[in-house]
This record gives C-alpha cells, sequence and structure tokens, in this order.
C-alpha cells in the first residue's frame, strides 16, 4: 500500500527553497538571518523571496490561535466547576462547542479542549461520549479523537469501553497506529502486560499500519516495569535494527527498567549516552536519576542533579525528597542531620507519611539526638501511627538510658500503652535498673505491677536485675525473697548469692 504524505504550506515552501538552491549549483542553503533576532531598517540580501509571505501573515495567524487557545481554557474551566453534574455538563457543551466548532472549522476545538481536560480523565470521556453522539457523515470523528477517547477510558479504568471504542475505529476504517497505541497504553497503565503484548504482536502484523516509536516506547514501558530487562534490551536492538529514531521516552524508559531492576551501572551507562546525542533529557530524566542515585547511596550525584531540578522538587515532587531523606539516614555523612532538616521544611502536612516518621525515629534514636526522636515520636502519636517493630524499640529504650533520661523513658511507656504501640519487656528492664540507681527501690518494685497489667510475665533476666538492685542497696531480705522466684521457676542463681 502506497503512502501518500501531506505537505504543509511551510513545508512546501522548505522545499521549493531548498530545490532551488540545489537547481542553482548550491549543496548547502547559505544561512539565512531571522527577521526577529537582529534589529534591521529593511531587508538583507539573504531574506528569501519564499520567506515574504511569513512576514505579513505571522501575527494575523498567532492571534486566532491565541483566541482559540483562549475560548477553549474559559470551557474547560466551565466543565471542571460542573464536573459532577453530567446534565449540565452536556447543556455546556450544546451552549458553546457548536459556535466553537463553526468558527474553528479546522476540528482543532474538540482536540484542544481533550487535551485541556487530560488530568481529569472522568470528565473527558463525558466529552468524548458527547462529541461521538453528535458525529455524523458531514462531521466524522477521526482516528485522533478515538485515540484520546480511548485513552480517556483506561485512565478512567473502563478497559472494556477502551476496547468497544478501537473495535469501533476499526469498523470504520479508522484503525491506524495512533489508535493501536491508545489501547496498548491502556493496558499498560492499568497493569494487563499481557494483553498490551499481544496487541503489540497485532500491530506488527497488520499491513496498513506501522509500529512507530510510541509503540516501542509502551513496550518497553511494560517491561520495565516488570523488570523484565532482556526483553527491554532485545525491543532495543528492534528498534535499532528498524533505524527507527529514539526520543527523551525511549531512554527515560531504559532508565526506569534498570532503575527498578537496580543494575546501576547500566542506569549511569544510559544517562551518560543522552550527554554524546542530539536528545536532550528532560524534568523526568533528571527525576529517575535523583531517585536512582538516592536508592543506591550515591550522594554525591544525587546532590548534583539536585541542585539543577531542586525548585522543582522542593515544590513538586515530595516523594523525591523522602527518598533523599532516606538516602541520608542510611548514610554516614557528617552533616547529615542538617541536611534532612533542610529536607524536611519543604514537606508539607498533608504529605505525612508513617513510614518516614518511623525512619527518623530510628535514626535519631541511633545517634542519640534525644530532643529530635522526642519530637518525632509526639508527632507519631499525634497522627496516630503505631510502632510494633521491637528493635526500633529497643533502640528508643537505649538511647533514654545512654541520655538517663528516666522521666521521659517513663512518659514514653504510658503513652506507647495507651496508644497500642507493641509492649516489650526491654520497656521495662530498662525502667528497672534506672529506678534501681536513681529512685526509691519501692518504685522500682512498681514496675512489676505495670508489667503484670499489661500481661507481661518476669523472666530470668528481669529477677536478676532485681536481684542485682536489692545486693547493692543490702535488702537481704528482697534479696532472699528474689532468689526464691528464681527458684520457683527453675531459673539458675547466681553463683555470689551462697557464698563459701
Amino acid at each position: 500500500m502506497k503512502r501518500v504524505w501531506r505537505f504543509s504550506s511551510d513545508a512546501k515552501r522548505v522545499h521549493l527553497l531548498l530545490f532551488q538552491f540545489q537547481f542553482n549549483g548550491f549543496s548547502k542553503p547559505e544561512t539565512v538571518s531571522s527577521f526577529t533576532s537582529a534589529p534591521s531598517r529593511g531587508f538583507t540580501r539573504s531574506t528569501g523571496v519564499s520567506d515574504l509571505p511569513t512576514l505579513f501573515t505571522a501575527k494575523a495567524c498567532t492571534k486566532p490561535k491565541k483566541d482559540l487557545i483562549n475560548k477553549v481554557k474559559i470551557l474547560s474551566n466551565e466543565l471542571l466547576r460542573e464536573s459532577s453534574d453530567p446534565v449540565r455538563i452536556r447543556s455546556i457543551l450544546d451552549d458553546n462547542f457548536d459556535a466553537l466548532n463553526r468558527r474553528y472549522a479546522d476540528g482543532s476545538v474538540f482536540t484542544k479542549l481533550m487535551k485541556q481536560l487530560d488530568s481529569k480523565p472522568f470528565l473527558a470521556l463525558q466529552v468524548f461520549n458527547w462529541r461521538r453522539k453528535i458525529s455524523s457523515f458531514e462531521n466524522p470523528m477521526d482516528a485522533y479523537e478515538y485515540s484520546k477517547g480511548i485513552r480517556a477510558a483506561g485512565r478512567s479504568g473502563d478497559i472494556e469501553f477502551a476496547v468497544e471504542l478501537f473495535k469501533e475505529a476499526a469498523s470504520k476504517g479508522i484503525k491506524t497506529t495512533s489508535t493501536y497505541n491508545a489501547l496498548m497504553s491502556v493496558y499498560m497503565v492499568n497493569g494487563l502486560a499481557d494483553s498490551c503484548q499481544v496487541l503489540f504482536c497485532d500491530l506488527k502484523r497488520d499491513s496498513t499500519c506501522d509500529p512507530t516509536i510510541v509503540t516501542y516506547n509502551i513496550i518497553i514501558a511494560v517491561y520495565a516495569n516488570l523488570m523484565l530487562v532482556d526483553h527491554m534490551e532485545a525491543t532495543l536492538r528492534e528498534i535499532q535494527k528498524l533505524d527507527i529514531a529514539m526520543n527523551i521516552s525511549t531512554y527515560n524508559n531504559l532508565i526506569t527498567g534498570y532503575l527498578t531492576a537496580c543494575m546501576w551501572d547500566d542506569v549511569e551507562k544510559v544517562f551518560q549516552m543522552l550527554k554524546s546525542i542530539p536528545v536532550e533529557p528532560n524534568m523526568k530524566t533528571y527525576m529517575l536519576m535523583l531517585r536512582g542515585y538516592a536508592i543506591s547511596g550515591n550522594l554525591e550525584k544525587m546532590e548534583e542533579i539536585y541542585s539543577l531540578i531542586s525548585h522543582h522538587v522542593n515544590e513538586n515532587e515530595f516523594s523525591l525528597i523522602r527518598c533523599m531523606i532516606c538516602a541520608y539516614c542510611k548514610s554516614s555523612e557528617a552533616n547529615r542531620l542538617e541536611k534532612i532538616e533542610a529536607l524536611m521544611k519543604f514537606i508539607p502536612e498533608k504529605e505525612y507519611r508513617p513510614w518516614l516518621n518511623v525512619l527518623l525515629i530510628k535514626f535519631y534514636a541511633k545517634e542519640d539526638w534525644l530532643e529530635k526522636m522526642d519530637n518525632a515520636i509526639n508527632e507519631a502519636f499525634e497522627h496516630g501511627t503505631s510502632i510494633t517493630t521491637q528493635s526500633i524499640l529497643r533502640c528508643i529504650v537505649a538511647t533514654y538510658f545512654r541520655c538517663n533520661a528516666i522521666e521521659k523513658l517513663d512518659c514514653f511507656v504510658r503513652r506507647a500503652e495507651i496508644s497500642g504501640w507493641t509492649i516489650c519487656r526491654s520497656l521495662y528492664h530498662c525502667k528497672l535498673v534506672m529506678y534501681a540507681s536513681q529512685r526509691p527501690l519501692i518504685e522500682m518494685h512498681n514496675v512489676l505491677q505495670e508489667m503484670e497489667n499489661v500481661k507481661l510475665a518476669c523472666t530470668k533476666k528481669t529477677l536478676w536485675i532485681m536481684y542485682k538492685a536489692y545486693m547493692t542497696h543490702g535488702q537481704t531480705s528482697m534479696v532472699l525473697k528474689t532468689l526464691g522466684q528464681m527458684f520457683k521457676h527453675g531459673h539458675q542463681v547466681p553463683l555470689d548469692a551462697f557464698p563459701s
């Protein structure tokens, strides 16, 4: 099947200009000075005759385009305000869309409106269904419109409707690579990797359509999410064999695949490759690299990337900030505390994450930063976060012990009991030891009652702590009583209990 190419007016003009130069014997056209880049009182000799129409029509074309964008923006805002009322949405479209469509008869109104509603797939799908119902022989829907509808259905979670639209487009003879790509992206977004791969094979067998780089980007993304690195690399070799130009999405998907598989050397290799080719990294590339360096603990390169995109990350990418905080918590960098505190300021209250709160509690505890640990613990109590891991509880207790903060420990234990945290004996054993050295022994004895209240029985370690405390204070009767408890429960008796 022969392909018919349609050249725009600009493309024709460039084509004619190049033909003119070749006809005159030039292998390369002279550099044409930009009309807007340098001030001039007249036309220079380098200004081509074919450029003259552009000089007179540039402003005339720009105004209608801006006018269309503004009117579509107003319409989309009105639809967003009434998004919960389907009847009102239809009324707004009936009242406004037809007038716009008649004024801009090139069909760009619906295209721009759907683009404005990309972030609201449910609303975009309602707009698409309205357009689908009013379509007619004189005003038929094209493949691009079906592609937008398929994507909107998929992002709304209605996969069956997306498939129905794909088949409907095929039945109307407008099945194209773009409709294939749209349904493939639906399968990808909804985790249907097998269906996506089957459709990809169908596309390659379809004599009327050819896969594009968008198609290959989708299938690479599927393999990347599944950590199927071999399949991903095989697809890359197929792209190179077909000599299809790769774009930044291709490289980003490759980086994602290697990052997901923790193949740091390959992540770095793809990133360095971008520096030697015309394709420029975009914001997504830098964010992927920032995440990769953070997870792998490469703080130097993490900070280098962060310095390039810090403004965007600080305002929009709170997950990346949390990822960087994790990297600092795992590091041994001297000023990591200051850097963690600086990053924490960018995370708003609504972005609170229990796991990060617990991680910071553990981090502060290991470093014996008592005040900061206490603040993090208070935050956990306020948000109803419970710690159930005994190793973290032991870290907390050990910090209170090393900092000799018996009042804070006592307060923490009471609040942990009330808040339903996992209670372990280490909490009470630490209280026993600290009370024995700082408080009257009657208070130490009260700790045993606390253990009974939470249904924790005395163990060998509990009795040994009490035995040592009574021995140190010379309370013989309590020493004998404790020894009796050891005999009763079959525990080993201290050798110094009965000197020879």
